[in-house]
């Protein structure tokens, strides 16, 4: 057996009969022998544990499912535990029933590739009778009442008075509202803006021009000196009093100053850019037209 280079090379055919040598022998991988290519087969070498590897499965009669006998078990045992736990008789109709087409008259059976599901009766047809007029489809199917949440279902919409509005009709509504509010109160703010403008540069016209003025011994002011208690009717005639009157400390002249008066509190300001930043700051106006 071999040769001198590699004397393992090949071995003989187990079976008594052939002996043959074989320089690629098999191994039977149930009594692990080896044989030559004639007997390498379970049957050809008559294996004794080839049933080992055998699959022998038997059907049942009740559910239709297959079950399987294993070689180290006798098959009284396995028949006993497939009854007790996995038959299950209503499967047998299932595998062994064959599906037709509903429609009366119509002897196809249904499979995979030609069932087609109608999506009103949600029923399974043939690819001939698939369209609803050819299998006179019902329509679609109408919701149980007698159902306990179709009832609870119609109660709640017997006792509302009145339908509810959608909430994207009751969203639209409000927000068209609140622009409206809004568009409003922007009309109103500017329009009062604008007369608080004009207003103040009325009042500083005035001021510039000396209208308005009245006499030192007016009764009829607002503004009062608080030397002799006369009343004037502007800070500017006031001033003027109180310098051509009272003030006779010195006889230098003074330069002739010019104030501008707060429509609002009738604060006076010597620049017109102090007035109008204080009627900004303390009443909330603008000086934008």
């Amino acid at each position: 057996m071999g040769t001198p280079q590699f004397p393992d090379l090949g071995k003989h055919c187990s079976l008594p009969d052939c002996k043959q040598i074989d320089f690629l022998p098999f191994t039977c991988d149930c009594c692990h022998k080896v044989f030559c290519l004639d007997h390498r087969s379970y049957n050809q070498h008559q294996c004794p544990k080839a049933e080992r590897h055998d699959v022998t499965v038997v059907i049942c009669p009740l559910c239709a499912k297959g079950v399987r006998l294993r070689p180290d078990e006798n098959p009284h045992i396995t028949w006993e535990n497939h009854v007790n736990v996995d038959c299950d008789p209503s499967n047998y109709d299932k595998v062994t029933k064959k599906r037709k087409c509903p429609v009366r008259g119509c002897k196809e059976i249904l499979v995979f590739s030609n069932t087609i599901k109608c999506r009103d009766c949600t029923v399974d047809h043939c690819l001939k009778h698939r369209f609803a007029p050819d299998h006179s489809c019902p329509g679609p199917k109408k919701l149980d009442t007698g159902f306990a949440f179709m009832s609870l279902l119609n109660r709640s919409r017997k006792e509302e008075p009145k339908p509810k509005q959608s909430p994207a009709t009751s969203s639209t509504k409000w927000t068209s509202s609140f622009l409206n509010a809004a568009s409003s109160f922007r009309a109103s703010a500017e329009a009062g803006m604008s007369k608080l403008s004009n207003e103040i540069s009325q009042k500083l016209q005035i001021a510039k021009d000396g209208a308005g003025q009245s006499s030192s011994s007016g009764t009829g002011g607002t503004e009062l000196c608080p030397q002799c208690g006369a009343r004037f009717s502007s800070v500017t005639t006031l001033i003027e009093h109180v310098e051509k009157i009272h003030d006779r400390s010195g006889n230098q002249a003074r330069p002739k100053v010019t104030v501008d008066v707060c429509p609002k509190c009738s604060q006076g300001f010597c620049d017109p850019v102090a007035l109008v930043e204080h009627v900004e700051r303390d009443h909330g106006g603008t000086s934008r037209a």
